[in-house]
């Protein structure tokens, strides 16, 4: 099984996650860079998708912005390819959908994820009881498929974790991704739950907007995922938006450093 353990660098993990091609492909690679450079931890890379029903509208635009300038899963696997020249070890994650990595083609997909060292994926639509249509493929190739589980899914915790493989993508809050004012849901506990069953991290995502409430994510979980509020950063100031980046990521993680 793979286990994602081996790239905690540190105590709590951050992990951003960007559209790829929002505004560019290459701006894409800069702010990929910036998020690294600030310390990270791994970094989830968004293949835009034309109907992303699990993402709110900050993520759907950014989506549209990526498709509208260009963005197809073969630019974006040669942008990780060329980012390998720099960073050829850094963990990397995709996540999309289901509809484009099999329109793409299963082995051809992981195939090249092997070839440019993508170490996971998170498909936002794939169901539990669907997953093996994708991980029988993606592990020949040594692709973790990330599982998810939501506030949805407590009644079904065991299975999901004794089968989960990477780490875990805990789903703070029901409904689609963006910043949310607070988190209401019992993510200590759930988090304390799924640690029951399995020993690859645990990281929180949907709804964080900044240091505190990654703080307050990270305190009872492995570490933060946050992706809306860095897509806003990128709708407001564009291709401009590395410095801006980096401030907001390195924020984050001197934040969490202090747990």
């Amino acid at each position: 099984m793979i286990n994602f353990n081996k790239y905690m660098t540190h105590k709590k993990a951050f992990i951003p996650f960007i559209t790829a091609g929002d505004p560019s492909i290459e701006c894409t690679k800069t702010f990929i860079k910036a998020l690294i450079e600030a310390g990270s931890t791994i970094i989830e890379i968004g293949i835009p998708f034309s109907d992303p029903i699990a993402e709110g509208k900050t993520i759907m635009e950014a989506d549209e912005r990526a498709l509208k300038g260009g963005a197809t899963t073969d630019r974006i696997f040669d942008m990780v390819k060329d980012l390998r020249k720099e960073y050829p070890t850094f963990p990397l994650v995709f996540m999309t959908y289901v509809n484009p990595v099999f329109v793409y083609g299963y082995d051809k997909f992981f195939a090249k994820c092997k070839e440019v060292n993508i170490c996971g994926i998170i498909l936002a639509d794939l169901s539990f009881e669907e997953k093996h249509e994708v991980s029988d493929v993606a592990s020949k190739y040594d692709v973790a498929v990330i599982s998810l589980i939501a506030p949805t899914s407590l009644d079904r915790i065991e299975r999901i974790a004794k089968e989960a493989e990477g780490f875990v993508y805990l789903v703070s809050s029901l409904g689609v991704t963006g910043v949310r004012e607070s988190i209401t849901s019992d993510v200590a506990g759930n988090a304390k739950k799924i640690k029951e069953f399995t020993n690859i991290p645990v990281f929180v995502g949907f709804g964080i907007k900044d240091k505190e409430q990654a703080k307050k994510m990270a305190s009872v979980s492995d570490g933060a995922i946050i992706g809306s509020a860095i897509e806003n950063i990128i709708a407001k100031y564009g291709k401009d938006s590395k410095e801006y980046i980096y401030k907001f990521a390195k924020e984050i993680v001197d934040e969490l450093e202090t747990l």
